[in-house]
């Protein structure tokens, strides 16, 4: 797939996937209306909420630059995405939303969204384990077993893998 191709399938399955999951969901269950929690409390969920969404953003632009395609599993990359946050974390892309839906939880001082981001995340969980995880083995062998056995899927690595 070419860069541009890869761009545009990109923007749109970001709209789409995320633009949905961290996005209209949240608003769905919240109306973005806020609770009545401290404000110094709620203000500490710009940070979860800032980094979730530039840590998806650059996942997102990694997986056209050095995927040659999209996160999309109808236009998949062509190449292994190991770089950037990769390194870290396997699913930076999920751990970012989760990270988002919590950030608006604090922020808004809605629990609902809590509940909602831990039912993501186990949504997230079994599609990656079940899906994704043979898939990728399908596709890539022994390069991705490798990067599996180096590189945890939730937790990240306080150092970054090097192909080790």
């Amino acid at each position: 797939m070419r860069s541009p191709a890869a761009a545009l399938g990109s923007t749109v399955f970001f709209a789409l996937a995320p633009g949905t999951v961290a996005g209209l969901i949240p608003w769905w269950l919240t109306d973005w209306r806020p609770g009545d929690w401290p404000p110094p409390l709620r203000l500490l969920g710009l940070l979860p909420l800032t980094v979730g969404a530039a840590v998806l953003l650059a996942a997102f632009v990694r997986f056209v630059r050095e995927g040659l395609g999209t996160p999309a599993p109808v236009a998949p990359t062509e190449h292994l995405v190991v770089g950037g946050l990769y390194r870290h974390v396997r699913n930076p892309m999920y751990v970012a939303v989760v990270a988002a839906i919590c950030g608006q939880g604090l922020l808004l001082a809605r629990p609902v969204l809590f509940g909602y981001g831990a039912g993501a995340w186990a949504l997230m969980w079994a599609f990656a384990r079940w899906y994704e995880e043979p898939a990728l083995a399908d596709r890539f062998g022994a390069e991705y077993g490798r990067y599996r056995r180096a590189v945890p899927g939730w937790i990240p690595r306080p150092t970054p893998w090097r192909g080790e």
